[in-house]
Protein backbone atom coordinates (compact mmCIF):
# COMPACT_ATOMS: atom_id res chain seq x y z
CA UNK A 1 0.00 0.00 0.00
CA UNK A 2 1.16 3.26 -0.83
CA UNK A 3 0.00 6.88 0.56
CA UNK A 4 -0.50 8.10 -3.23
CA UNK A 5 0.49 7.09 -6.80
CA UNK A 6 3.74 8.94 -8.38
CA UNK A 7 2.06 11.55 -11.35
CA UNK A 8 3.10 13.73 -14.28
CA UNK A 9 3.02 13.98 -17.72
CA UNK A 10 4.39 12.34 -20.70
CA UNK A 11 6.21 14.59 -23.58
CA UNK A 12 3.41 15.81 -25.51
CA UNK A 13 3.59 15.71 -29.42
CA UNK A 14 2.61 18.15 -31.57
CA UNK A 15 0.29 16.14 -33.74
CA UNK A 16 0.53 17.55 -37.34
CA UNK A 17 -2.59 16.82 -39.18
CA UNK A 18 -6.18 17.60 -38.56
CA UNK A 19 -9.75 18.56 -40.78
CA UNK A 20 -9.18 21.74 -42.49
CA UNK A 21 -10.64 24.80 -41.31
CA UNK A 22 -14.43 25.78 -41.70
CA UNK A 23 -14.75 28.37 -44.66
CA UNK A 24 -14.65 32.18 -43.60
CA UNK A 25 -17.98 33.78 -42.89
CA UNK A 26 -18.69 37.32 -42.41
CA UNK A 27 -17.19 37.51 -38.91
CA UNK A 28 -13.29 36.40 -37.76
CA UNK A 29 -12.33 32.83 -37.98
CA UNK A 30 -13.15 30.69 -35.46
CA UNK A 31 -9.60 29.55 -33.64
CA UNK A 32 -11.39 26.41 -33.11
CA UNK A 33 -12.60 25.32 -36.45
CA UNK A 34 -9.74 22.88 -37.51
CA UNK A 35 -10.47 20.89 -34.17
CA UNK A 36 -14.75 20.79 -34.22
CA UNK A 37 -14.85 20.18 -37.95
CA UNK A 38 -12.65 16.94 -37.75
CA UNK A 39 -13.48 13.74 -39.33
CA UNK A 40 -13.32 11.19 -36.92
CA UNK A 41 -11.92 7.67 -39.05
CA UNK A 42 -13.82 4.57 -37.39
CA UNK A 43 -12.72 1.50 -37.29
CA UNK A 44 -13.71 -1.92 -34.66
CA UNK A 45 -12.24 -2.06 -31.61
CA UNK A 46 -12.38 -3.67 -28.18
CA UNK A 47 -14.45 -6.75 -29.64
CA UNK A 48 -17.58 -5.16 -30.04
CA UNK A 49 -16.76 -1.26 -30.40
CA UNK A 50 -15.47 1.19 -32.57
CA UNK A 51 -12.61 3.69 -32.14
CA UNK A 52 -11.69 6.99 -33.37
CA UNK A 53 -8.56 9.46 -32.37
CA UNK A 54 -9.80 13.18 -32.16
CA UNK A 55 -7.67 16.25 -31.54
CA UNK A 56 -8.00 18.99 -29.41
CA UNK A 57 -5.47 21.74 -28.00
CA UNK A 58 -3.33 21.90 -25.44
CA UNK A 59 -4.33 25.54 -24.11
CA UNK A 60 -8.00 26.62 -25.29
CA UNK A 61 -6.87 30.23 -24.76
CA UNK A 62 -3.73 29.86 -27.07
CA UNK A 63 -4.82 26.94 -29.49
CA UNK A 64 -1.35 26.99 -31.35
CA UNK A 65 0.61 25.97 -28.56
CA UNK A 66 0.16 22.45 -28.62
CA UNK A 67 -2.18 20.06 -29.28
CA UNK A 68 -3.32 16.49 -27.36
CA UNK A 69 -4.84 13.16 -29.06
CA UNK A 70 -8.05 11.61 -27.49
CA UNK A 71 -9.02 8.24 -27.80
CA UNK A 72 -12.86 7.84 -28.27
CA UNK A 73 -15.43 4.99 -28.94
CA UNK A 74 -18.64 4.47 -29.77
CA UNK A 75 -21.40 1.96 -29.86
CA UNK A 76 -24.27 2.68 -32.23
CA UNK A 77 -27.73 2.50 -30.81
CA UNK A 78 -29.74 -1.20 -31.82
CA UNK A 79 -32.87 0.59 -32.04
CA UNK A 80 -34.68 4.47 -32.81
CA UNK A 81 -31.58 6.18 -31.74
CA UNK A 82 -32.65 9.20 -29.49
CA UNK A 83 -28.93 10.84 -29.69
CA UNK A 84 -25.58 10.52 -28.02
CA UNK A 85 -24.92 9.58 -24.76
CA UNK A 86 -21.46 10.53 -23.79
CA UNK A 87 -19.90 8.48 -20.81
CA UNK A 88 -17.36 8.70 -17.87
CA UNK A 89 -16.61 6.59 -15.43
CA UNK A 90 -14.72 8.79 -13.21
CA UNK A 91 -11.68 9.11 -11.12
CA UNK A 92 -10.06 11.45 -12.21
CA UNK A 93 -7.90 9.04 -14.03
CA UNK A 94 -10.68 6.86 -15.30
CA UNK A 95 -10.56 5.19 -18.72
CA UNK A 96 -13.67 5.72 -20.38
CA UNK A 97 -13.44 3.76 -23.87
CA UNK A 98 -14.26 0.78 -22.52
CA UNK A 99 -17.88 2.18 -21.11
CA UNK A 100 -19.98 1.65 -24.29
CA UNK A 101 -19.43 -2.19 -23.96
CA UNK A 102 -19.93 -2.58 -20.36
CA UNK A 103 -23.54 -0.92 -20.89
CA UNK A 104 -24.54 -2.23 -24.27
CA UNK A 105 -26.55 -4.60 -22.83
CA UNK A 106 -28.42 -2.00 -21.10
CA UNK A 107 -31.52 -0.68 -22.56
CA UNK A 108 -29.80 2.39 -22.90
CA UNK A 109 -27.87 1.05 -26.15
CA UNK A 110 -31.41 0.54 -27.79
CA UNK A 111 -31.82 4.31 -28.09
CA UNK A 112 -28.70 5.84 -27.88
CA UNK A 113 -25.42 5.58 -29.62
CA UNK A 114 -23.31 5.16 -26.41
CA UNK A 115 -20.07 7.64 -26.80
CA UNK A 116 -16.82 6.49 -24.43
CA UNK A 117 -13.69 8.69 -24.14
CA UNK A 118 -10.13 8.38 -22.61
CA UNK A 119 -9.75 12.22 -21.16
CA UNK A 120 -6.52 14.17 -21.85
CA UNK A 121 -3.87 12.26 -19.69
CA UNK A 122 -5.75 8.76 -19.40
CA UNK A 123 -5.09 5.46 -21.23
CA UNK A 124 -5.30 5.91 -25.11
CA UNK A 125 -5.26 9.54 -25.49
CA UNK A 126 -2.25 11.66 -25.26
CA UNK A 127 -0.55 9.89 -21.49
CA UNK A 128 0.09 11.37 -18.38
CA UNK A 129 2.83 9.52 -16.80
CA UNK A 130 5.81 10.40 -14.25
CA UNK A 131 9.24 8.40 -13.33
CA UNK A 132 8.30 6.18 -9.89
CA UNK A 133 9.62 7.87 -6.97
CA UNK A 134 11.05 5.17 -4.33
CA UNK A 135 9.38 4.44 -1.61
CA UNK A 136 9.87 6.33 1.49
CA UNK A 137 6.78 6.03 3.89
CA UNK A 138 6.51 2.62 5.86
CA UNK A 139 3.01 1.50 4.73
CA UNK A 140 0.99 1.38 7.91
CA UNK A 141 -2.63 2.31 9.17
CA UNK A 142 -1.87 4.11 11.92
CA UNK A 143 1.54 5.43 11.83
CA UNK A 144 3.29 6.85 14.90
CA UNK A 145 4.17 11.00 14.47
CA UNK A 146 7.55 10.14 13.94
CA UNK A 147 6.63 8.49 10.12
CA UNK A 148 4.29 11.66 9.37
CA UNK A 149 7.57 13.94 8.06
CA UNK A 150 8.06 10.55 5.43
CA UNK A 151 4.77 10.98 3.95
CA UNK A 152 4.96 14.38 3.44
CA UNK A 153 8.79 13.70 1.94
CA UNK A 154 7.01 11.02 -0.55
CA UNK A 155 4.20 12.69 -1.81
CA UNK A 156 6.92 16.24 -2.16
CA UNK A 157 9.09 13.67 -4.08
CA UNK A 158 6.21 12.59 -6.40
CA UNK A 159 5.22 16.41 -7.03
CA UNK A 160 8.84 16.90 -7.93
CA UNK A 161 9.24 14.13 -10.68
CA UNK A 162 6.07 15.69 -12.26
CA UNK A 163 7.72 18.60 -12.47
CA UNK A 164 10.64 17.33 -14.09
CA UNK A 165 8.65 15.30 -16.14
CA UNK A 166 6.01 17.63 -17.32
CA UNK A 167 6.97 21.16 -16.93
CA UNK A 168 4.51 23.47 -17.44
CA UNK A 169 2.12 21.45 -18.81
CA UNK A 170 0.33 19.79 -16.21
CA UNK A 171 -1.33 23.02 -15.65
CA UNK A 172 -4.21 22.30 -18.62
CA UNK A 173 -4.94 19.02 -17.36
CA UNK A 174 -7.87 20.10 -15.53
CA UNK A 175 -11.92 19.63 -15.36
CA UNK A 176 -12.56 22.90 -17.30
CA UNK A 177 -10.43 21.67 -20.32
CA UNK A 178 -11.70 17.92 -20.37
CA UNK A 179 -15.39 19.46 -20.52
CA UNK A 180 -14.18 21.56 -23.22
CA UNK A 181 -12.66 18.03 -24.83
CA UNK A 182 -16.03 16.61 -24.85
CA UNK A 183 -17.85 19.71 -26.54
CA UNK A 184 -15.13 19.22 -29.25
CA UNK A 185 -16.26 15.57 -29.49
CA UNK A 186 -20.07 16.41 -29.68
CA UNK A 187 -18.78 18.90 -32.50
CA UNK A 188 -16.88 15.98 -33.87
CA UNK A 189 -19.78 13.90 -34.05
CA UNK A 190 -22.10 16.29 -35.70
CA UNK A 191 -24.42 16.59 -32.59
CA UNK A 192 -26.33 19.68 -31.93
CA UNK A 193 -26.42 18.24 -27.91
CA UNK A 194 -25.22 15.59 -25.86
CA UNK A 195 -26.65 13.42 -23.39
CA UNK A 196 -24.42 12.68 -20.34
CA UNK A 197 -23.93 9.52 -17.69
CA UNK A 198 -21.28 10.19 -15.25
CA UNK A 199 -20.23 8.43 -12.38
CA UNK A 200 -18.26 9.40 -9.38
CA UNK A 201 -15.57 12.44 -10.47
CA UNK A 202 -17.55 12.00 -13.70
CA UNK A 203 -20.66 13.85 -11.84
CA UNK A 204 -18.14 16.92 -11.51
CA UNK A 205 -16.97 16.89 -15.17
CA UNK A 206 -20.66 16.40 -16.41
CA UNK A 207 -21.55 19.72 -14.17
CA UNK A 208 -18.54 21.25 -15.54
CA UNK A 209 -19.36 20.64 -19.11
CA UNK A 210 -23.50 21.99 -18.18
CA UNK A 211 -21.92 24.76 -16.73
CA UNK A 212 -19.79 26.05 -19.70
CA UNK A 213 -21.81 24.60 -22.10
CA UNK A 214 -25.60 24.62 -21.50
CA UNK A 215 -27.24 25.08 -24.91
CA UNK A 216 -24.94 21.76 -25.64
CA UNK A 217 -26.57 19.73 -22.74
CA UNK A 218 -29.60 17.56 -23.08
CA UNK A 219 -30.75 15.07 -20.10
CA UNK A 220 -27.89 14.32 -17.64
CA UNK A 221 -27.15 11.82 -14.59
CA UNK A 222 -24.93 12.05 -12.01
CA UNK A 223 -24.11 9.03 -10.14
CA UNK A 224 -22.22 9.05 -7.15
CA UNK A 225 -22.11 12.83 -7.20
CA UNK A 226 -18.96 14.27 -5.63
CA UNK A 227 -19.44 17.60 -3.35
CA UNK A 228 -19.40 20.81 -5.24
CA UNK A 229 -18.48 22.71 -1.96
CA UNK A 230 -15.46 20.37 -1.06
CA UNK A 231 -13.38 19.85 -3.84
CA UNK A 232 -10.70 18.54 -3.33
CA UNK A 233 -8.96 18.00 -0.25
CA UNK A 234 -12.18 17.87 1.94
CA UNK A 235 -13.41 15.20 -0.54
CA UNK A 236 -11.14 12.95 0.02
CA UNK A 237 -10.88 13.33 3.78
CA UNK A 238 -14.56 12.34 3.44
CA UNK A 239 -14.02 9.16 2.09
CA UNK A 240 -12.72 8.31 5.33
CA UNK A 241 -15.37 9.32 7.16
CA UNK A 242 -17.81 7.49 4.96
CA UNK A 243 -15.93 4.20 5.65
CA UNK A 244 -16.36 4.63 9.63
CA UNK A 245 -20.30 5.14 9.18
CA UNK A 246 -20.17 1.78 7.73
CA UNK A 247 -18.36 0.41 10.16
CA UNK A 248 -20.43 1.29 12.76
CA UNK A 249 -23.71 0.02 11.22
CA UNK A 250 -22.15 -3.41 10.69
CA UNK A 251 -21.49 -3.27 14.23
CA UNK A 252 -24.46 -2.78 15.40
CA UNK A 253 -25.42 -5.45 12.42
CA UNK A 254 -23.27 -8.33 14.17
CA UNK A 255 -24.58 -7.34 17.54
CA UNK A 256 -28.00 -7.45 16.80
CA UNK A 257 -30.01 -10.91 16.99
CA UNK A 258 -26.97 -12.95 19.02
CA UNK A 259 -25.73 -12.86 15.35
CA UNK A 260 -21.96 -13.78 16.13
CA UNK A 261 -22.43 -13.66 20.34
CA UNK A 262 -18.13 -13.85 20.47
CA UNK A 263 -17.88 -10.18 19.01
CA UNK A 264 -19.85 -9.06 22.01
CA UNK A 265 -23.01 -8.02 22.76
CA UNK A 266 -23.70 -4.56 21.77
CA UNK A 267 -22.37 -2.39 19.07
CA UNK A 268 -19.24 -1.15 21.36
CA UNK A 269 -17.88 -4.53 22.33
CA UNK A 270 -18.28 -5.64 18.43
CA UNK A 271 -16.04 -2.69 18.04
CA UNK A 272 -13.94 -3.40 20.91
CA UNK A 273 -12.86 -6.69 19.59
CA UNK A 274 -12.17 -5.75 16.21
CA UNK A 275 -9.18 -2.97 18.01
CA UNK A 276 -8.19 -6.49 20.12
CA UNK A 277 -7.83 -8.14 16.77
CA UNK A 278 -6.00 -5.34 15.49
CA UNK A 279 -3.73 -4.82 18.09
CA UNK A 280 -2.43 -8.31 18.01
CA UNK A 281 -1.75 -8.40 14.25
CA UNK A 282 0.24 -5.30 14.87
CA UNK A 283 2.81 -7.63 16.88
CA UNK A 284 1.71 -11.00 15.63
CA UNK A 285 1.27 -10.72 11.82
CA UNK A 286 -0.88 -14.15 10.33
CA UNK A 287 1.74 -14.79 7.43
CA UNK A 288 1.50 -11.37 5.51
CA UNK A 289 -1.74 -10.26 7.17
CA UNK A 290 -1.00 -7.05 9.91
CA UNK A 291 -2.44 -4.73 11.47
CA UNK A 292 -2.80 -2.54 8.09
CA UNK A 293 -4.21 -5.23 5.92
CA UNK A 294 -6.87 -5.84 8.87
CA UNK A 295 -8.06 -2.45 8.85
CA UNK A 296 -8.07 -2.30 5.66
CA UNK A 297 -10.19 -5.23 5.25
CA UNK A 298 -12.55 -3.72 7.89
CA UNK A 299 -13.20 -1.10 5.53
CA UNK A 300 -14.22 -2.67 2.67
CA UNK A 301 -16.13 -5.71 4.59
CA UNK A 302 -17.88 -2.79 6.60
CA UNK A 303 -18.79 -1.21 3.38
CA UNK A 304 -20.20 -3.87 1.35
CA UNK A 305 -23.61 -4.93 3.36
CA UNK A 306 -23.21 -8.90 1.26
CA UNK A 307 -20.25 -9.25 3.21
CA UNK A 308 -21.13 -8.22 6.49
CA UNK A 309 -21.77 -11.55 7.63
CA UNK A 310 -17.55 -12.87 5.76
CA UNK A 311 -16.48 -9.64 8.00
CA UNK A 312 -18.29 -10.65 10.57
CA UNK A 313 -16.73 -14.51 10.14
CA UNK A 314 -13.03 -13.39 9.76
CA UNK A 315 -13.47 -11.16 13.16
CA UNK A 316 -14.52 -14.01 14.54
CA UNK A 317 -12.42 -16.80 13.29
CA UNK A 318 -8.96 -13.91 14.45
CA UNK A 319 -10.64 -13.26 17.67
CA UNK A 320 -11.06 -17.56 18.72
CA UNK A 321 -7.43 -18.46 16.71
CA UNK A 322 -9.44 -21.21 15.39
CA UNK A 323 -7.89 -21.31 11.84
CA UNK A 324 -6.29 -17.91 11.48
CA UNK A 325 -4.40 -18.72 8.14
CA UNK A 326 -7.98 -19.05 6.14
CA UNK A 327 -9.37 -15.81 8.04
CA UNK A 328 -6.40 -14.21 7.31
CA UNK A 329 -6.92 -15.15 3.50
CA UNK A 330 -10.20 -13.70 2.85
CA UNK A 331 -9.32 -10.72 5.10
CA UNK A 332 -6.66 -10.26 2.59
CA UNK A 333 -8.69 -10.29 -0.32
CA UNK A 334 -10.83 -7.40 1.17
CA UNK A 335 -7.39 -5.46 1.68
CA UNK A 336 -6.48 -5.59 -1.71
CA UNK A 337 -10.00 -3.75 -2.86
CA UNK A 338 -8.79 -0.79 -0.18
CA UNK A 339 -5.92 -0.39 -2.07
CA UNK A 340 -7.47 -0.33 -5.35
CA UNK A 341 -9.11 2.71 -4.11
CA UNK A 342 -6.40 4.83 -3.61
CA UNK A 343 -5.57 7.84 -6.12
CA UNK A 344 -4.02 7.66 -9.74
CA UNK A 345 -1.68 9.53 -11.56
CA UNK A 346 -4.01 11.73 -12.90
CA UNK A 347 -5.91 12.13 -10.03
CA UNK A 348 -2.92 14.24 -8.54
CA UNK A 349 -3.16 16.26 -11.60
CA UNK A 350 -6.67 17.27 -11.70
CA UNK A 351 -7.31 17.89 -8.43
CA UNK A 352 -4.41 19.96 -7.62
CA UNK A 353 -6.64 22.58 -10.14
CA UNK A 354 -7.72 23.61 -6.62
CA UNK A 355 -6.00 25.23 -4.11
CA UNK A 356 -4.73 22.89 -1.41
CA UNK A 357 -3.33 23.89 2.56
CA UNK A 358 0.52 24.28 2.51
CA UNK A 359 0.80 24.05 6.34
CA UNK A 360 2.34 20.64 7.01
CA UNK A 361 1.78 20.27 10.82
CA UNK A 362 -2.00 21.10 9.83
CA UNK A 363 -2.26 17.88 7.86
CA UNK A 364 0.06 16.35 10.22
CA UNK A 365 -2.58 17.14 13.42
CA UNK A 366 -5.40 15.61 10.96
CA UNK A 367 -3.49 12.88 10.48
CA UNK A 368 -3.65 12.25 14.23
CA UNK A 369 -7.38 12.78 14.71
CA UNK A 370 -7.86 10.52 11.26
CA UNK A 371 -5.56 7.73 12.36
CA UNK A 372 -7.13 6.97 15.64
CA UNK A 373 -11.10 8.11 14.51
CA UNK A 374 -10.88 6.61 11.18
CA UNK A 375 -8.48 3.61 11.01
CA UNK A 376 -10.26 1.19 8.84
CA UNK A 377 -10.42 1.42 5.13
CA UNK A 378 -6.81 3.27 5.05
CA UNK A 379 -8.41 6.56 6.79
CA UNK A 380 -5.28 8.54 7.44
CA UNK A 381 -4.09 8.33 4.00
CA UNK A 382 -6.77 10.51 3.30
CA UNK A 383 -5.85 13.68 5.67
CA UNK A 384 -2.26 13.02 4.78
CA UNK A 385 -0.40 15.44 2.37
CA UNK A 386 -0.36 14.78 -1.53
CA UNK A 387 1.21 16.08 -4.34
CA UNK A 388 -0.95 18.97 -4.53
CA UNK A 389 0.02 19.96 -0.99
CA UNK A 390 3.30 20.63 -3.46
CA UNK A 391 2.23 21.67 -6.04
CA UNK A 392 4.89 23.42 -8.63
CA UNK A 393 2.62 24.80 -10.59
CA UNK A 394 -0.04 27.70 -11.38
CA UNK A 395 -3.71 26.52 -12.43
CA UNK A 396 -4.20 27.91 -15.56
CA UNK A 397 -7.74 29.21 -14.80
CA UNK A 398 -10.09 29.17 -11.58
CA UNK A 399 -12.60 26.63 -11.45
CA UNK A 400 -15.51 27.00 -13.10
CA UNK A 401 -18.59 28.27 -10.89
CA UNK A 402 -21.44 25.62 -11.29
CA UNK A 403 -25.02 26.34 -12.39
CA UNK A 404 -27.76 25.02 -14.49
CA UNK A 405 -29.34 27.53 -16.57
CA UNK A 406 -30.27 26.06 -20.19
CA UNK A 407 -30.46 22.76 -20.13
CA UNK A 408 -32.98 20.16 -18.44
CA UNK A 409 -33.64 19.07 -14.67
CA UNK A 410 -30.99 16.05 -14.89
CA UNK A 411 -31.08 13.14 -12.03
CA UNK A 412 -28.11 13.00 -9.21
CA UNK A 413 -28.29 8.76 -7.22
CA UNK A 414 -25.96 8.42 -4.68
CA UNK A 415 -25.70 5.89 -2.13
CA UNK A 416 -25.78 6.49 1.43
CA UNK A 417 -22.83 4.11 2.71
CA UNK A 418 -20.95 5.06 -0.53
CA UNK A 419 -17.27 5.02 0.71
CA UNK A 420 -15.54 6.96 -2.41
CA UNK A 421 -18.09 9.73 -2.70
CA UNK A 422 -19.84 10.46 0.53
CA UNK A 423 -23.37 10.43 0.86
CA UNK A 424 -23.31 14.49 1.37
CA UNK A 425 -22.16 15.03 -2.13
CA UNK A 426 -25.26 14.07 -3.25
CA UNK A 427 -27.87 16.09 -2.28
CA UNK A 428 -25.52 19.07 -2.32
CA UNK A 429 -25.39 18.62 -6.12
CA UNK A 430 -28.70 18.08 -6.55
CA UNK A 431 -29.17 21.28 -4.49
CA UNK A 432 -26.56 23.36 -6.70
CA UNK A 433 -27.50 22.45 -10.10
CA UNK A 434 -31.31 21.94 -9.23
CA UNK A 435 -31.53 17.91 -9.96
CA UNK A 436 -34.09 15.60 -8.85
CA UNK A 437 -32.16 13.35 -6.31
CA UNK A 438 -32.32 9.88 -6.08
CA UNK A 439 -31.02 8.00 -2.87
CA UNK A 440 -30.32 4.19 -2.89
CA UNK A 441 -30.86 2.90 1.15
CA UNK A 442 -28.29 1.46 3.16
CA UNK A 443 -25.99 0.54 0.28
CA UNK A 444 -21.90 0.89 -0.13
CA UNK A 445 -21.66 0.54 -3.79
CA UNK A 446 -20.41 3.47 -5.82
CA UNK A 447 -21.87 3.65 -9.70
CA UNK A 448 -25.10 2.65 -8.97
CA UNK A 449 -26.09 2.35 -12.60
CA UNK A 450 -25.53 -0.83 -14.40
CA UNK A 451 -24.68 -2.32 -11.44
CA UNK A 452 -27.71 -4.83 -10.77
CA UNK A 453 -29.96 -2.52 -8.77
CA UNK A 454 -33.21 -2.97 -10.70
CA UNK A 455 -34.65 0.12 -9.25
CA UNK A 456 -31.92 2.70 -10.44
CA UNK A 457 -32.03 0.86 -13.63
CA UNK A 458 -35.38 1.36 -14.29
CA UNK A 459 -35.85 5.19 -12.75
CA UNK A 460 -32.60 5.98 -15.08
CA UNK A 461 -33.87 4.46 -17.98
CA UNK A 462 -37.50 5.71 -17.50
CA UNK A 463 -35.96 9.57 -17.45
CA UNK A 464 -32.78 8.88 -20.47
CA UNK A 465 -35.49 7.14 -22.90
CA UNK A 466 -38.68 8.26 -22.01
CA UNK A 467 -37.95 11.67 -20.08
CA UNK A 468 -39.78 11.02 -17.30
CA UNK A 469 -37.99 12.47 -14.05
CA UNK A 470 -38.39 10.52 -10.58
CA UNK A 471 -40.00 12.15 -7.96
CA UNK A 472 -37.53 14.65 -6.13
CA UNK A 473 -35.53 13.19 -2.97
CA UNK A 474 -37.18 9.43 -4.43
CA UNK A 475 -35.25 6.19 -2.68
CA UNK A 476 -34.73 2.67 -4.13
CA UNK A 477 -33.44 -0.29 -1.72
CA UNK A 478 -29.76 -1.07 -1.93
CA UNK A 479 -28.48 -4.53 -1.79
CA UNK A 480 -30.08 -6.66 1.23
CA UNK A 481 -28.19 -7.48 4.49
CA UNK A 482 -27.11 -10.97 4.81
CA UNK A 483 -30.00 -13.12 6.64
CA UNK A 484 -28.95 -14.68 9.72
CA UNK A 485 -28.67 -17.91 8.92
CA UNK A 486 -25.61 -16.47 6.48
CA UNK A 487 -25.77 -19.18 4.05
CA UNK A 488 -23.05 -18.42 1.57
CA UNK A 489 -23.85 -17.96 -2.00
CA UNK A 490 -20.70 -15.95 -3.71
CA UNK A 491 -17.35 -16.09 -2.50
CA UNK A 492 -16.00 -12.56 -1.43
CA UNK A 493 -12.82 -13.25 -4.09
CA UNK A 494 -16.01 -12.84 -6.29
CA UNK A 495 -17.99 -9.97 -5.15
CA UNK A 496 -14.89 -7.60 -5.04
CA UNK A 497 -13.92 -8.85 -8.41
CA UNK A 498 -16.89 -7.59 -10.02
CA UNK A 499 -16.98 -4.74 -8.18
CA UNK A 500 -12.96 -3.93 -8.82
CA UNK A 501 -13.42 -4.05 -12.08
CA UNK A 502 -16.27 -2.42 -13.71
CA UNK A 503 -16.71 -0.33 -16.49
CA UNK A 504 -13.93 -3.15 -18.03
CA UNK A 505 -10.97 -1.62 -15.98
Amino acid sequence: MRSFVPVGLAVLTVLATAAPPSAAGSGPPDPLAEFLDQKPAWGPCLDVLECATVVVPLDYRDVGAGRLSLSISRKKATGARRGVLVLNPGGPGGSGVRMPAFLATTALAGSYDLIGFDPRGVGGSTPLTCAVVPEIATPDSRPPDSEFPKWAAEARAAEDSCERSAGGVRRYVNTANSARDVDVIRAVLGEQRINYLGYSYGTYLGAVYGSLFPRHLDRTVLDSSVHPERLWHGQLKGQAIATRRNVDLWAEWAAGENRVPRLGANAAEVLATVEKVSARLAVEPVGGHDRTEFDAAVGVGARFRPLWADLADVVDELAAGADPWAAAERGARMAASAREELRSGVYDTVTCEADWPRDLESYYEEMRAFRDRYPYGLGVVRAAPTACTFRTFTPSEPMVPLARDGYPVGVVVQAEGDTRTLYEGGPAMAAALGDNLLTVLDEGKHGIYGSGNACVDAAVDRYLIDGVLPGNSSTCPGDPRPDPAHTVTRSVESFLDEVDHRFGR
